[in-house]
């Protein structure tokens, strides 16, 4: 008796599947935006000839923060709680000590604060040991200062936030649109020109 034949199992053409995954990867390759982690925006200052004297800052033009190891904030030697740093840094930058900020509104005038936005200093400093936490909340605070007071000054001047313009001009996606940026880096420099972010931070202590 002749033996059956067993018929092979049918082959799966896999060629195109792998064709499709490919063109699926370029494609997400392509359409995907992979995020960067960036750090703490600082710009720092240029480097000052060693014969050149560094000039002269008044006492009142310099806001001392101080964060210790057990994460206590301190203003002008006294404790804080964390909620009340942005308040007081927009207090000290618009203090308009010598009436040269016209556009200063809520300046106190105290003798005992700044004179200017372009004159005030914030100096930062903390503990080798305080958190990261606890340095990310205080960084978060003293920048949100700034950006309250550019956010109010470029509202009234052109009726749009600092943050929406400086979103605009750091876009990549801008840059098609002819003349956007040209038209708006202007006002950026102006509105930052008006109220400079000088925030000096001290090398960690160990108390």
């Amino acid at each position: 008796m002749a033996r059956r034949l067993k018929k092979a199992p049918p082959e799966v053409n896999a060629g195109s599947m792998a064709d499709i995954a490919f063109l699926l990867l370029i494609f997400f390759l392509v359409t995907t935006t992979i995020g960067v982690d960036q750090g703490i925006s600082r710009k720092l200052p240029s480097i000052q000839p060693p014969d050149k004297n560094p000039p002269e800052i008044n006492e009142r033009n310099i806001l001392t923060v101080l964060v210790n190891k057990n994460d206590q904030l301190m203003v002008e030697e006294m404790p804080m709680d964390i909620k009340d740093l942005r308040e007081s840094a927009i207090k000290f930058l618009e203090n308009n000590g010598d009436g040269s900020c016209a556009y200063c509104p809520g300046g106190e005038r105290s003798s005992e604060s700044s004179d200017s936005p372009k004159e005030a200093i914030i100096s930062l400093s903390n503990d080798s040991e305080t958190s990261y936490e606890m340095y990310i909340k205080v960084q978060n605070e003293l920048v949100a200062a700034y950006y309250f007071l550019r956010d109010r000054e470029a509202q009234k001047k052109y009726g749009v936030t600092f943050r929406e313009m400086e979103y605009v001009v750091a876009d990549p996606a801008s840059r098609a649109k002819k003349g956007l940026v040209e038209r708006l880096e202007p006002k950026v420099k102006e509105i930052q020109d008006l109220f400079p972010q000088r925030l000096s931070e001290a090398e960690p202590k160990r108390q």
